[in-house]
């Protein structure tokens, strides 16, 4: 595949003066102490998300790596795609008045090669609530430059995997500019199709099947004029994400995500945990 070098220790690869950057991959438990490697030895980091297994560790990587002068970013790659992009431009832009309402459905049929860790092992932050709805938070916060501070949230496990982890949930939720939401979070849906929808005071945005992998998808905006579709130019949201931590790396401005980002959607998908767990609303912890 054209890859020059491969490692199979940690300490090895950073070790090498060639490698400028890491992306940390791992499994989410994993995350912490790879992360304060990479940053002792000076590497630039893109770490997927979530960022670690609690606010005490994400927060712990984002000093370390503040601390060691290297761009920490957080690979919410949908931010980087043309529909969220679009989508944040017409929301700045006011063209939809007064925010009232949004809603995120993010599930679709967990691939077979996928179904691993993710469903049964509890250790390593397995779950929808880990693995899709801290992507919501994160696209919500962007879309709308507000933060969320209030969770509600239910799960429950319909059959796939372990009956100690959620294939479903839940969510409703209040931001700080007093928006309220709704988080649609599943595994084992395959007919499903990935969906935001923004409702202003003056238009509403609609996007569909935008919450994957892949550039598609396609955004429509109706207002007073009527019913319009969006022009989007799609391209690899993984290409654009690595795109802007290399240029970050260069000095060239912030990542698409930083790890500060990743601190807050990490800590929406924790206080849904907990609200599920207990029944009762949590408030998000302010960063």
């Amino acid at each position: 595949m054209g890859i020059p070098k491969a490692y199979d220790r940690l300490d090895e690869m950073l070790a090498d003066p060639e490698v400028d950057g890491v992306y940390v991959a791992s499994t989410n438990e994993r995350h912490h102490q790879e992360v304060l490697a990479c940053a002792a030895a000076g590497k630039h980091v893109l770490c997927d998300k979530p960022l670690a297994m609690s606010l005490a560790e994400a927060e712990d990587m984002v000093r370390a790596c503040q601390a060691a002068g290297v761009v920490f970013a957080t690979n919410h790659h949908m931010r980087c795609g043309a529909h969220h992009i679009a989508m944040r431009e017409i929301v700045r832009s006011g063209r939809l008045g007064d925010l009232v309402v949004i809603r995120v459905v993010h599930g679709a049929l967990l691939p077979a090669h996928l179904q691993t860790w993710r469903i049964n092992d509890p250790t390593a932050g397995a779950g929808a609530i880990m693995d899709l709805a801290v992507h919501d938070a994160d696209i919500v916060r962007f879309l709308t430059g507000d933060e969320i501070v209030e969770v509600s949230a239910m799960s429950k496990n319909s059959g796939m995997g372990t009956d100690r982890i959620e294939d479903t949930a839940l969510a409703i939720f209040r931001t700080a500019g007093g928006l309220l939401g709704h988080i649609h979070n599943v595994f084992n849906t395959p007919f499903n199709r990935g969906s935001i929808e923004i409702h202003g005071t003056r238009g509403s945005l609609y996007a569909r099947d935008n919450m994957g992998q892949s550039p598609e998808g396609t955004v429509h905006l109706r207002d007073a004029d009527g019913l319009r579709e969006i022009e989007l130019r799609h391209e690899d949201l993984y290409v654009r994400m690595v795109r802007s931590v290399v240029a970050a790396a260069r000095g060239e401005g912030e990542p698409a995500c930083t790890g500060q980002d990743g601190l807050r959607s990490l800590a929406v998908a924790l206080a849904m945990l907990e609200s599920a767990a207990s029944g009762r609303a949590v408030p998000v912890p302010a960063s």
